[in-house]
Formats: C-alpha cells, sequence, structure tokens
C-alpha cells in the first residue's frame, strides 16, 4: 500500500515526459493532476486504515535490496510520518494550481513535479537509513532544476546556492548514519535494528551533532538558512510552495525520527543549546522580515522564525511540546502554501512584489478584493490568531515548553508577537490605501484561481476549529517517543490541549 504513493507519481513522471512534442500545456497539467490526485486519494485511504492508537510503523513492506551493503526497501509509516505523507499529495496538486497555462517546456516541468513528490514520500515512509538518504539527495534534482530553469533573474545563483548547501545537508546525514550503523555494530541499516545503548556519550554527541547540523541546514536553521531566502524568491510560485510547505519539513521530521528517537538520552544534553538556536532562529526571522521590501522575501524570512518555534518545542522533549512541534510543522506548511500562492496571484496580476509600489488591492472595483481578504487571513493565521491552526499549534508549542524553557518560550512568544508586526506592515501597505491611478485596472483573478486558495483558507480555519481531529491522529506516537527520553524530560508536566 506504500509502494503505491512511490509507484502513482514516478509512472506519472514517466507518461507526462514521454508525451509527445505536439501536446500543449493543458493536458500535460490535467495528466500530473490526475496523477496527483491519485496519491492524494490513495493517501486519504491508508488514513482511514490507519490506526492512530497504535504508536508503531504501520503497512510495513520490506523487500531484499543490497544486502551487502545493509540496503533494503524497508518502509512503514506512524502518526508523525502520515499527515506529512497527505500534505506532500495535497500540496503537490495546490502548487500545480498556481502554475500558468503557458509555462515553458511543461513536460519537463510536470515530470519534475512529479519526482519531487515521489521522493519526498520516500524519504517520510523509508526505514532503512541508506533508503532514507537515497530519497534525501535523489529530490534534490528535481528542485535544483525547476529553480535553475523557472526562476527568476538571479535563478543561477539561487539554485547553486541551493543545491550546494542541501547537498551537503546530505552528506553530514550520511556520515552520521555510517557513524550510528558502523559503530553500534548493527548488522544492517534498518531503523528497528539500531541500538546505540552500549555507545559512549562523547561518541553519541559526535554522531547526534552531524544529524543536527545536517537536517538544520535543510530546515533551515541560522546561521545556516542562507540559500532560504535566495532560493524562495527566485523559484516560482509552484517550486516556493512546495519549498516552504513540505520540503523544509524533512529537516524536522529527521530531526524528530533520526535526533530526538534515535539518541533519547542524549538529546536532553543538547537541549539548552537547541533551544537557544532555536530562539535565535524565530527572532533573526522575524526582525529580518520586518526589514524586506520584496512580499515573497519577507514572507520567505518569516518562514525562518516559524521553523526556530519546531527546534525549541523539539528540544523541550514534553508531550505537549513534541505534540505541537509536529503541529507547527502541518500548520506551517499549510499557512506557507496559502501564502505563496496569494503572493504569486498578485505578483502575476499587478506585476510587482514591492511594497512601496503596492497599494490599494483591497479596492473592490479596480483591486484584488477577494485575493486581498484571504491574504489578510493567511496573516492572521501566520500570526497565531485564535480559530485558526496557526494558533492551536503554537500554543501547544508554547504551553509544552515553557516549563522546560521559560526564557526561551517567552522569548518565542515576543516574536510571535514581531509576526503581527510584519504582516501588519505587509497588509497595510499591498491592500489598503488609495489605488494607484496608473495602475487603474488590475486584471481580474479567475474563479478557477480563486478555488484552491478558498479550499485550503476553508483547512486552516476547520483545524483551527477542530485541532482534534489532527492531534489525536499524532498524540499516540509523540507519546511513545518521549516516554523514552531521559527522566529530566518525563518529569516535565505536559498539558493537553
Amino acid at each position: 500500500m506504500l509502494s503505491a504513493l512511490l509507484i502513482l507519481p514516478i509512472v506519472g513522471a514517466a507518461i507526462v515526459g514521454f508525451l509527445p512534442l505536439t501536446s500543449d500545456g493543458t493536458k500535460t497539467r490535467q495528466i500530473t493532476l490526475f496523477f496527483t490526485g491519485l496519491s492524494f486519494i490513495w493517501s486519504l485511504i491508508l488514513l482511514k486504515q490507519f490506526n492512530p492508537n497504535t504508536p508503531g510503523f504501520q503497512f510495513a513492506e520490506y523487500l531484499p535490496w543490497a544486502d551487502s551493503i545493509g540496503l533494503s526497501y524497508t518502509v512503514g509509516i506512524d502518526g508523525i510520518s502520515l499527515p506529512l505523507l497527505i500534505l506532500n499529495s495535497f500540496l503537490t496538486g495546490f502548487a500545480i494550481f498556481s502554475i500558468g497555462e503557458n509555462v515553458e517546456r511543461p513536460r519537463l516541468y510536470y515530470s519534475l513535479i512529479l519526482l519531487s513528490n515521489g521522493g519526498i514520500a520516500g524519504a517520510l515512509m523509508a526505514q532503512n537509513l541508506l533508503l532514507f538518504v537515497l530519497f534525501y539527495e535523489l529530490e534534490l534534482i528535481p528542485f535544483y532544476l525547476m529553480i535553475a530553469i523557472w526562476g527568476g533573474e538571479k535563478r543561477g545563483y539561487a539554485s547553486t546556492k541551493f543545491l550546494i548547501y542541501t547537498a551537503l545537508s546530505g552528506l553530514l546525514v550520511l556520515a552520521g548514519f555510517l557513524g550510528i550503523t558502523f559503530l553500534s555494530g548493527s548488522a544492517n541499516f534498518d531503523y528497528l535494528s539500531i541500538h546505540l545503548e552500549q555507545l559512549s556519550l562523547n561518541t553519541r554527541l559526535i554522531l547526534l551533532t552531524l544529524l543536527l547540523v545536517g537536517f538544520g541546514i535543510k530546515i533551515p536553521l541560522v546561521p545556516l538558512h542562507t540559500w532560504l531566502p535566495d532560493a524562495y524568491t527566485e523559484a516560482s510560485p509552484a517550486v516556493t510552495i512546495l519549498l516552504g510547505g513540505i520540503f523544509a519539513k524533512l529537516g524536522t521530521y529527521g530531526l524528530i525520527r533520526f535526533g530526538l528517537q534515535l539518541f533519547p538520552e542524549t538529546w536532553s544534553l543538547m537541549g539548552s543549546g537547541l533551544a537557544i538556536i532555536g530562539t535565535i532562529s524565530v527572532l533573526y526571522g522575524a526582525l529580518s522580515a520586518i526589514a524586506q521590501k520584496d512580499i515573497k522575501r519577507m514572507v520567505a524570512y518569516s518562514s525562518i522564525g516559524h521553523m526556530g518555534y519546531i527546534l525549541v518545542a523539539v528540544a523541550a522533549g514534553t508531550q505537549l511540546s513534541i505534540l505541537g512541534a509536529v503541529t507547527q510543522m502541518i500548520s506551517h506548511g499549510l499557512i506557507l502554501a496559502l501564502l505563496f500562492y496569494l503572493v504569486g496571484i498578485v505578483e502575476r496580476k499587478a506585476g510587482t512584489r514591492d511594497l512601496d509600489i503596492l497599494n490599494g488591492l483591497m479596492n473592490p472595483i479596480r483591486g484584488l478584493p477577494l485575493t486581498s481578504a484571504l491574504l489578510i487571513l493567511a496573516g492572521m493565521a501566520s500570526a497565531g490568531i485564535p480559530g485558526l491552526v496557526g494558533f492551536i499549534a503554537e500554543f501547544m508549542v508554547f504551553q509544552g515548553s515553557f516549563t522546560v524553557f521559560p526564557i526561551a518560550t517567552l522569548l518565542c512568544i515576543i516574536a510571535s508577537g514581531l509576526t503581527a508586526v510584519y504582516f501588519v506592515i505587509l497588509l497595510n501597505r499591498t491592500c489598503f490605501g488609495k489605488l494607484d491611478n496608473k495602475r487603474a485596472y488590475y486584471p481580474k483573478v479567475l474563479a478557477i484561481e480563486n478555488i484552491p486558495a478558498l479550499i485550503l483558507t476553508a483547512i486552516i480555519i476547520f483545524f483551527g476549529v477542530q485541532p482534534n481531529y489532527l492531534v489525536r491522529l499524532i498524540e499516540p506516537t509523540t507519546n511513545a517517543m518521549v516516554a523514552h527520553l531521559s527522566p529530566i524530560n518525563q518529569s516535565q508536566i505536559a498539558i493537553k490541549p
């Protein structure tokens, strides 16, 4: 059942890639949406059959591959990977709707999108360390090409920087996994066969540091973040949605799965340092976003700050903070995808992303009123306004982390207030004020362009009002993780929302 999530996008990419040269972009897009829709429906079937009360891996599949090097096709999912798999399929379809009808080289573009979907799905399901690294590295190629070919004016610089940083991330993760397997004396790289109790504390600290730096580049955390603003700004809207919505989540997923879960006794020793790095990332992201003039770059810097919340929560290691961290991953993916989608619409219709030029988009006759209204709601969700999914995720992060790191949590709460500041700046300058007469009438936003944004907005509101549908899927798995942490972390009080 899990292999279908790999087979469908790969088969779709092959079919799209070998379409006749005379095929137009519309037909190619429809075929891509068909396979993406199948993947999404299949992920919902998995959700229907998934038992949330079982914290272990489900739907496990095993196939021998290269036994001589310990590589096997071992896949499985739990309460952390399943919601991310659903998010991956959903955001891939959502991103396709942000692509214009007249995109250049559509067969290659849509094939790369499908391959990136399959690569991310493979990494989320992999239960063999080498298999994870294989997918973790392979999905870099489609993203590099999509930035380099369909990006903005500085796409060459942005794509090269992206490739160097993220390839280095994969090398560090691979080095950590090799050390984990060889030093522990494991017969293979299968996740469930890894046991590190016999390793010395210094050895475990070194191995964990390798993984933290490797996954920290992917997240990214300050000071490993410099590839993100350029890549997000220069990438097309569809690629930016995938980069921010799900690609970066491989970093936080890896941090929880292979950092916290493999090194439960070592984790608490590094918790304070991780909380400091996370807090710096949160404050840096918020302050940098305030200073931006490009609305896309502003949203990109905001992403750095919101990913920092996850690190602080994971560093705390309480039941509620880990639950909040995973919920924040889903929340951030949904909200960031909506923001980048709406920014893409504004850029297409207004022809600019400059805050000093944009104004009056809320004008009901000559502006972009519905897009502006949705942009306001997305900004409110990102700022953690109650009733939207961003609030419940941040509440769990703050409540769960406060008992362990009160100062870091308070600083993160202050940064959450700064989030409201830069979104007020963005919305005040773009949506309100007088519409420039030189830009008297913007092209109308078509219904087909509004529908994806409205659907995503409805999901953000739904999970904000009924978060239990998401939380009860994740909680058994995260609670089982916390049970294996050090006694210091186990003793922390977890207040359920």
